[in-house]
């Protein structure tokens, strides 16, 4: 790609160049593109300035004291309701008049759809241009009433004299009040004129017209701190706000344009999100349902404690409450479920299958009730201890404070020395080396995972108990409890063990190097707002951090990367050198927002992005994904995934978890994509998302470039003992291998085996043995319906069975036999060698060839059309019951005529022959009779035998040798199988006994046979047929195998060999429903054969379930968030899809591609996305 490249092509450029003034101004369409009558633009200009007109009304009256201020603000809204009905009004009329439009011819397609004809000025056409109108009557009438009241309050902020009195002098009212109205048209405008397609978009289609309430919002807000301070006079923070407000509110456009203030919906969500995780204790959560329920019982929960008249009681509810919020939701409802089920008297309904998937978690359960009863149980102890005793209560709690500090230190040590690296810089000695095979990792790791379960056992069981001794020694909760103790203690209850540990321990070290009274921190704040602001604190620090090092590697990378170092990239480094403080601001008012910080176009241009929830997207994470035939992989690998990353996790291999972290895993062509979504007291909450396994080249580039962070991190020997991490600007850093089995894929190049004469010479009497192992494994396995067997039995009888015989001639008539060199059709010739082409089953209209049970009918044409059940009983002629005629043979002379193989009435020699003995409908044999006796000697008769001595179908075995041994000599049941399986030879290798080419072998691997009158015996037999394919693939992998390992050198070889692949493989077609079902059955090897066109070479591909090491590496958070706002804003905006954009191709530093993959649909298109998934590590 020339690095050149425009970042919008020419249309777009055109398009985003007419968006960009509409969302500036509110909605008013002044570049339309194209020729518009001066009244389009005069009207929307009337449009835009009556709200300024209405209120300019009020303002005058009021300023010549003819009204107050509060009967101007009503003037002036009243005025705007009525105007604003009639606008809504004359829209709803104009929708309900049909206009004939003609067509305006145009070279320029892709303008078409943006081009209206205008007739006059107020004609329908013109209207509905100008006023689009509202989806919903209810959006109409509500929508007009509150332009009203935007209007009267509007109207009230800006009055001159207001503005003069807040400031104290009249310097600043004119531009205050000018750009103030300037403000409100464009508030005015979105809402009952046109809204403009705003850069803040958060969701991709607003159902519910929510857009228009976004700008008014923000104006409702600066106005309710005005009412305020009106109301509440003499207080100094609400005047000063007001103040900064006032100057704030001329520059709302400019922040509504560059997409920094959000929509309602977002803004719902990222308050509800910010207020539960650092005002209530909480977590950001995995849904948006969850989210609420958790905010409004948590809030319900602080507010209940403040009610509480108790001070014991007031801890009791804190800490128990707070333990309960903080496991997980799903578990909780889970146990209420299941002991509801357990109490219902009378319910014999069974659970579902997926509820009985998941067993109850007695162990946990156990663990948290015992938790929770201790817990509550040290609480009130040492409250009633710090209440009574005469010892210093603040002295036992500083005590406890310096034991967390050192605890904390402890967990930290053993945290990082789990991973690969310390701190994301210095190498860990202590972390195995040379990480290549499962078994040498695991023998390296075991003392490391020793260390984990001491770790888990200090930070889920002894650190709780001493946060809780640190919170029930306070002072605070001695005497009556007010608003901010209430709020501050509910929060520290909560046991998010590691952040509430680090809080505090931090508040601990304060108090130690500040002891102090007369300290603002110590003589205004109690414990709990403590350790709020702490947390806030340290969240914005990690935030502020983590945005620094993704901003330096945007331009780093903007730079370093010669092939996209585009022609501005100088400039652009040399200003954010220049303006490095400003930039700097802009990245502390991201953070102090907690919002991302958005790379424009992934160029070094930093916006501040509009504040969004942790998880980036408005809909539920794991209800879309681009599935296609490689998902199967990832969904059989997201089970195992996850159980590996519970024992990871617990061991602190993936460092501090928090929600909104990101994870990146590669094993071979396989990129797995993991989001922390929620965490608690022993769990968290994860999405896993499978990438594309294509290789395109922007995927391949950046996937080269994980392979090589992990390689030099896990694959490398270094002589120092901590060397550096070579990679660590990159936005990836790698932290640990799990142990996962999943499937290793190899493909293999097969050209010299498969097409090999020798082998193809061997493949022929190694098909005619598969094919006697497949039948009589089936037959003796097979379900069978109770035929008078028993009866016959005890009678010492033998079942009167089909025996097809090559005997007697029976003249038969030219027209019965057709040429069988019609066998090879055009479709069906050597130089098509299709990876897997379609399965062509033979003619259609066969299916009158397939008999009725336990019945033979003559084939229509024969000589002998007589039905068998027209004939008395007692004259039915063997000859005549059973014979049969062959179409597609060669015609011969009359009295030449060559019998086909007829079918007598025989018995078995043997009582138990029956339980090997074949379906009755594949008795009958379709090939001529001298064919069949001449190729009955390639049936191999000591297999035969062989195969049936080593049948398991007797309870007894001095029963079972006497029994087999008589199968065996059944000459009956030999000669069955003998003409089935030639039968089964002929339809898969042709009538003339030929070897195989390996264009035959490929294509009757994929299904497609070629035609003759044995394969049209064998498709009206479905059943047959697939185990004659099953077979003959079972002989591809035989020739394959025995070319690699060797020849087979006894009968017992060869069957074990077989019964692998019947217990162990599936041998098939990778497009093959049946492949994805043993993938995800977990079959412990797949193998498939097909043919690669560019190389001209035969391939085979093998699938093998093994444990294997999942190399796993932390992404730079903030650096996921900035290029997914940015992928939003080009999309959703800007509309800049182009497959080829500047934004989406490779960036090593970046992984800029991988990372737009992972988006979620339709910005992203990642091929597998689970379902949020509990992992937990008590």
């Amino acid at each position: 790609m020339s690095p050149d490249v425009p970042l919008l092509n020419d249309y777009k450029q055109d398009f985003f160049l007419k968006r960009l003034p509409q969302t500036v101004l509110g909605g008013p369409r002044l570049k339309l593109g194209y020729w518009a009558p001066p009244y389009i633009y005069v009207n929307q200009i009337i449009l835009f300035l009556m709200p300024w007109v209405l209120g300019g009304i009020g303002t005058l009256l009021y300023q010549l004291s003819v009204l107050k201020d509060y009967y101007t603000a009503a003037l002036s809204g009243g005025l705007m309701l009525v105007a604003a009905l009639v606008i809504q009004f004359t829209s709803v009329k104009a929708k309900t008049k049909s206009v004939t439009v003609e067509r305006i011819l145009t070279t320029d397609i892709l303008a078409e759809e943006d081009e209206h004809e205008f007739t006059s000025c107020a004609g329908a056409e013109t209207v509905k241009f100008l006023i689009p109108g509202k989806k919903y009557i209810a959006n109409t009438v509500f929508h007009s009433v509150l332009a009203g009241l935007l209007c009267g309050l509007g109207t009230w902020y800006l009055l001159p004299s207001r503005i003069t009195l807040l400031y104290g002098c009249a310097g600043g009212t004119a531009p205050l009040f000018v750009f103030g109205w300037m403000t409100l048209c464009i508030g005015e405008y979105s809402l009952i004129v046109n809204t403009p397609i705003e850069t803040a978009t958060f969701q991709t289609q607003d159902t519910y017209e929510i857009t228009p309430l976004m700008r008014p919002l923000y104006i409702f807000f600066f106005v309710s701190v005005d009412l305020a301070h009106r109301l509440i006079k003499n207080t100094p923070v609400l005047q000063h706000m007001n103040q900064i407000l006032h100057i704030l509110f001329i520059f709302l456009p400019f922040l509504w344009a560059i997409g920094t203030l959000p929509p309602p919906d977002a803004l719902f969500l990222w308050a509800m999100e910010q207020v539960l995780e650092f005002g209530l204790g909480g977590s950001a959560m995995s849904t948006h349902l969850r989210l609420l329920v958790m905010f409004v019982v948590s809030a319900g929960t602080a507010v209940t404690s403040y009610f509480i008249p108790s001070t014991i009681g007031v801890v009791l509810f804190m800490t128990g409450l707070g333990f309960l919020l903080s496991l997980s939701l799903s578990d909780i409802s889970f146990v209420f479920r299941h002991s509801m089920t357990r109490n219902r008297a009378g319910t014999k309904a069974q659970p579902s299958a997926r509820a009985s998937e998941r067993r109850f978690p007695w162990k946990e359960f156990l663990l948290h009730v015992i938790v929770l009863v201790l817990a509550l149980l040290e609480t009130s102890l040492l409250h009633h201890f710090a209440g009574f005793s005469q010892i210093s209560n603040s002295s036992s709690q500083a005590i406890v404070g310096h034991i967390l500090v050192i605890l904390l230190i402890v967990l930290w040590i053993l945290r990082e020395i789990q991973s690969i690296y310390i701190l994301g810089i210095f190498r860990n000695p202590f972390y195995p080396k040379d990480v290549r095979t499962v078994t040498v990792f695991l023998g390296k790791q075991a003392r490391l995972l020793k260390v984990g379960v001491v770790r888990r056992i200090l930070l889920t069981l002894v650190s709780p108990f001493l946060l809780i001794a640190f919170l029930s020694l306070d002072n605070s909760l001695q005497s009556l409890h007010s608003a901010s103790v209430c709020l501050g203690f509910t929060r520290a209850f909560r046991m998010n063990t590691e952040n509430a540990l680090l809080e505090t321990a931090i508040v601990s070290a304060v108090h130690l190097l500040k002891p102090s009274a007369d300290l603002w921190w110590n003589r205004n704040l109690n414990t709990g707002m403590k350790l709020l602001l702490v947390g806030v604190i340290c969240d914005r620090l990690i935030q502020f951090i983590s945005k620094l090092q993704f901003a330096v590697t945007v331009l780093l990378a903007s730079w370093m990367e010669k092939k996209q170092r585009r022609t501005t990239t100088t400039a652009l480094c040399t200003l954010n050198v220049i303006f490095f403080p400003f930039v700097l601001v802009i990245i502390a008012f991201s953070t102090l927002l907690s919002s991302p910080l958005l790379p424009l176009f992934t160029l070094p241009v930093f916006l501040v992005g509009f504040p969004r929830p942790a998880q980036s997207w408005p809909g539920a994470v794991g209800t879309t994904a681009c599935v296609c035939a490689d998902t199967m992989y990832y969904d059989q690998m997201v089970p195992r995934l996850t159980a590996a990353l519970q024992t990871a996790m617990a061991a602190g291999s993936f460092g501090l978890l928090l929600p909104g972290s990101h994870y990146l895993g590669r094993f071979q062509d396989r990129l797995v994509w993991i989001m922390i979504l929620e965490c608690g007291y022993t769990y968290c909450c994860i999405n896993i998302k499978g990438l594309e396994l294509q290789e395109t080249s922007c995927h391949t580039a950046e996937a080269r470039r994980v392979d090589e962070l992990f390689e030099s991190a896990f694959e490398q020997e270094y002589p120092k003992v901590c060397s550096l991490n070579q990679h660590f600007g990159n936005v990836l850093t790698p932290c640990t291998v799990l142990p996962v089995k999943l499937y290793s894929d190899a493909r293999n190049v097969l050209s010299g085996i498969i097409d090999s004469h020798e082998n193809l010479r061997s493949f022929k009497s190694d098909l005619i043995k598969v094919l006697v192992f497949i039948l009589i494994q089936y037959c003796s396995k097979r379900p069978r319906k109770q035929e008078n067997f028993h009866k016959t039995e005890s009678k010492g009888e033998t079942s009167p069975v089909v025996l097809p015989l090559n005997t007697s001639p029976h003249p038969r008539s030219p027209e019965d036999t057709d040429s069988v060199k019609s066998e090879t059709f055009d479709d069906w010739s050597d130089d098509i060698f299709d990876d897997e082409p379609t399965v062509k089953k033979g003619k259609e209209g066969n299916t009158w060839l397939k008999d009725p049970p336990g019945t033979t009918l003559p084939i229509p044409g024969s000589v002998d059309s007589q039905r068998v059940d027209d004939l008395p009983t007692g004259t039915i002629s063997e000859h005549s019951l059973y014979k049969a005629v062959l179409l597609g043979y060669p015609a011969t002379d009359r009295g030449q005529e060559e019998s086909m193989a007829h079918v007598p009435l025989s018995e078995f020699s043997s009582p138990h022959s029956y339980l090997v003995s074949l379906p009755e409908e594949w008795r009958p044999s379709c090939m001529p009779g001298s064919k069949m006796k001449e190729m009955s000697s390639l049936f191999p008769e000591d297999w035969y035998q062989f195969v049936l001595s080593q049948l398991e179908c007797f309870h007894s075995e001095a029963v079972a040798s006497t029994a087999l041994e008589e199968i065996a000599k059944d000459k009956v049941l030999k000669d069955f199988y003998t003409h089935t399986v030639m039968t089964c030879y002929f339809g898969l290798l042709g009538i003339d006994d030929m070897v195989p080419t390996a264009g035959h072998i490929l294509r009757v691997y994929n299904g497609v046979l070629p035609w003759s009158s044995a394969l049209d015996w064998l498709t009206v037999k479905p059943e047959l047929f697939q185990l004659a394919l099953k077979a003959f693939r079972y002989t591809v992998k035989l020739m394959v195998d025995k070319a690699s390992l060797g020849p087979i050198e006894d009968f017992k070889e060869l069957k074990g060999c077989l019964e692998e692949y019947e217990s162990d493989w599936y041998i098939g077609l990778v497009s093959d429903e049946k492949w994805k079902e043993a993938v995800l059955q977990e079959k412990p090897c797949l193998f498939s054969l097909g043919y690669d066109p560019n190389m001209g070479a035969y391939t085979g591909r093998v699938l093998t379930l093994q444990e294997v090491l999942l190399q796993v590496g932390k992404l730079n958070a903030e650096a996921v968030r900035g290029q997914w706002a940015n992928l939003s804003w080009e999309l959703l905006y800007a509309t800049n899809d182009d497959e080829e954009r500047y934004s989406i191709q490779a960036q090593p530093l970046l992984l800029r591609n991988l990372t737009v993959q992972a988006a979620e649909p339709p910005l992203g298109y990642p091929i597998c996305s689970s379902e949020p998934l509990s992992v937990h590590w008590c």
